[in-house]
């Protein structure tokens, strides 16, 4: 192989050309691809062998990430939108991450255009949106909410809103299906590992409880002491068999509901807490355009949270602090942050989600 950015088996991958122009000449080759977004001393190991395949990174988001192997078929059996030509695709995620490179195959396989602006932030992506008349839009909730904002009155003409990569929480699906009332809605739950498993376009946070006994789309689904595992017949080789998922669910009704990751637990005092579901019980305030809620170490309580809160635009920020504090006093003691700030945004991580570490 030879082209910018393809060395052998390996590439380092921050651009959607170097990602079409490496998956091009593996396939002519007849060999596996590595696609890179950070250093990997063992990649070119990995990428060894002869067949088409195509090895991606995990985020890293909560740990280093770790290279997965795909045959590209199956890649390419969950592609939505592939008929429609027409389509406008904003690339939101990494070339080179899951979420990205299915993007990438859908625009392909459908002649449609992508729109990609390689290390651009929220408010770089709304304007290459507007400029070029995006008519499809996959990101995850942290992007969503950012969009939101960075929009003001001025939308490009969406037909299509994906949310990936984190939990949709129910006032985000509420604000776009307002602001989009024309556009598909739906939200995706899928990983690097696992491939894409199932999409939500209901409208509602979650899914349906009953997935649980029936599964869905040929996924195969249960809890484990509250995680989520799932048996996917799209799932990287080797991992076809019941996989852990890392997700805490809780069971409301005929819903189940994303209740953090079970890793991302803390103890505060001698309670286990998730930031996730605090953030997420913020989110639910009205005014509250994001949050983020952080464990910190503490020397007296293992650790305690703190919340980082931006406003909605016209919000008064007085009348909001009384309205998180309100909201926190119907926590448990142990799950109310003990600082919060408002801020005028949250910094992404490259993969377009909040960052899971604990705050040294």
């Amino acid at each position: 192989m030879a082209a910018d950015g393809v060395h052998g088996p390996v590439v380092d991958a921050h651009t959607a050309a170097a990602v079409v122009m490496a998956l091009v000449a593996a396939e002519t080759a007849g060999r596996p691809v590595a696609l890179l977004r950070r250093p990997d001393p063992d990649a070119a190991e990995a990428a060894a062998g002869t067949g088409f395949a195509v090895l991606l990174q995990t985020s890293g988001t909560t740990g280093a990430p770790k290279l997965v192997r795909h045959d590209i078929a199956r890649l390419r059996v969950r592609l939505r939108g592939t008929g429609d030509a027409t389509a406008r695709w904003l690339l939101t995620y990494e070339p080179a991450s899951f979420a990205g490179l299915q993007v990438i195959l859908t625009a392909l396989a459908a002649g449609a255009t992508l729109i990609a602006r390689p290390g651009e932030g929220v408010a770089g992506l709304v304007a290459a949106a507007l400029e070029h008349g995006a008519t499809h839009i996959s990101g995850t909730p942290s992007f969503w909410r950012g969009f939101l904002m960075a929009s003001g009155d001025r939308d490009p003409p969406l037909r299509s809103i994906t949310l990936g990569g984190e939990a949709a929480d129910q006032p985000l699906l509420d604000r776009l299906a307002e602001r989009f009332p024309d556009a598909r809605l739906r939200h995706i739950y899928a990983s690097t590992e696992a491939g894409v498993l199932f999409a939500v376009a209901d409208g509602r946070a979650g899914f349906p409880a009953h997935w649980l006994e029936t599964g869905v789309d040929g996924v195969d689904l249960r809890l484990v002491g509250g995680e989520l595992e799932v048996r996917s017949p799209r799932a990287a080789p080797g991992r076809e068999g019941w996989q852990p998922t890392g997700d805490l669910i809780e069971l409301a009704g005929d819903r189940a509901l994303f209740a953090g990751r079970a890793d991302g637990r803390v103890k505060v005092g001698g309670a286990m807490v998730s930031p996730e579901a605090v953030e997420r019980h913020l989110l639910a305030v009205p005014g509250v355009a994001d949050a983020e809620v952080r464990a910190v170490p503490n020397p007296l309580t293992g650790h305690i949270l703190t919340a980082t809160v931006v406003p909605a635009p016209g919000t008064d920020p007085d009348a909001l602090r009384a309205a998180l504090r309100d909201a926190a006093a119907g926590l448990e003691p142990a799950a109310r942050p003990r600082v919060v700030a408002l801020a005028d945004s949250i910094p992404l991580g490259p993969a377009g989600k909040k960052r899971r570490e604990v705050t040294a």
